[in-house]
C-alpha cells in the first residue's frame, strides 16, 4: 500500500511546527511497511483530487493568510471532490479558519473561506494561550497547546472534535474544540498534535488509507513512548 499526502502551502503555513503532523503519520505508516509519497502543494498548483489520500493545511497568522486565501478558493472545487471520494483533511489554526465560510479579521477585509464546512470565524478580543485537553464521544482524549485569538463558531448538526475540558477550544464560550465532519478534521491544537495523539492519528492513517484500500485493520504499534507524553500532557497546567 502507499499513503499519498498533499501538504498545502508547507511553505507559508508551518507556524509551532505543525509539519510535525505530517512527520509523525508518514512514520506510522512506514512503521507499517506502508509506503509514503508527499507533495508540498504551494500558490498555483492545481490538486489531483483523484491522486492523494490525505491533506494537510497549518496554521499561521493573518498575514499568512491573507497570503493562501485567495489561491485555496482556486482549490475548493478539488478540495470538495477529493473528501467526496473519501480523502482525509486535517487543518489547524489558520487552515482551520479558511475550510469554513469566512475569517473576520479585527482590521482589513473579511477573507472568504471555501466552505468546505459550516463554520465561521472572528477574530476575538483576547489571546486564548495555553494547554489544551480535548474529551472526544468515545471518551479517549487529545492533548495539544492553543495559541489563537479567531473564534470559531460551528453551524448547527455539525459535530465537534470534542469538548475542551482543559483550554478554551474554538471560541472559549461553548466550550467545543475542532470539528469532525466525515473525514474532515479542523482544530486549534497545535504541539504537534498527531505525535502525543497515536490513536488519532491511526484514525486519520486508517481513513486515508481506505479510500483506495477498503476497510483498514492496522497493525498495532509500540506506542510506550507516545502514551507517556500523551499521559504527561494531561498533567500539565492550563
Amino acid at each position: 500500500m502507499e499513503l499519498r499526502i498533499a501538504h498545502l502551502y508547507a511553505h507559508f503555513l508551518n507556524i509551532y511546527g505543525d509539519r510535525g503532523n505530517i512527520i509523525a503519520l508518514s512514520q506510522r505508516a512506514k512503521w507499517r511497511q506502508i509506503e509514503v509519497k508527499v507533495d508540498a502543494i504551494d500558490l498555483g498548483q492545481e490538486i489531483d483530487h483523484e491522486y492523494y489520500d490525505f491533506y494537510f493545511v497549518g496554521g499561521g497568522q493573518d498575514k499568512q493568510q491573507i497570503v493562501i486565501a485567495e489561491d485555496l478558493l482556486k482549490k475548493a472545487d478539488a478540495l470538495k471532490k477529493a473528501t467526496d471520494s473519501g480523502a482525509v483533511v486535517l487543518s489547524v489554526c489558520g487552515g482551520y479558519q479558511l475550510l469554513g465560510h469566512y475569517y473576520k479579521p479585527h482590521e482589513g477585509p473579511e477573507l472568504k473561506g471555501i466552505s468546505l464546512v459550516d463554520a465561521h470565524t472572528v477574530a476575538g478580543n483576547r489571546r486564548m494561550i495555553g494547554n489544551v485537553i480535548v474529551k472526544r464521544e468515545d471518551a479517549t482524549t487529545l492533548v495539544g497547546f492553543e495559541n489563537h485569538s479567531g473564534k470559531t463558531y460551528l453551524g448547527k448538526g455539525v459535530n465537534a472534535l470534542g469538548k475542551a475540558i482543559v483550554g478554551n477550544g474554538n471560541n472559549g464560550e461553548d466550550k467545543m474544540e475542532g470539528l469532525a465532519q466525515g473525514t474532515i478534521y479542523g482544530t486549534y491544537l497545535h504541539g504537534s498534535l498527531l505525535p502525543k495523539n497515536p490513536e488519532f492519528a491511526d484514525l486519520l492513517l486508517s481513513q486515508s488509507l481506505s479510500r483506495r484500500y477498503g476497510s483498514q485493520n492496522l497493525k498495532p504499534l509500540d506506542d510506550k513512548l507516545e502514551t507517556q507524553a500523551h499521559k504527561r500532557a494531561l498533567t500539565l497546567p492550563a
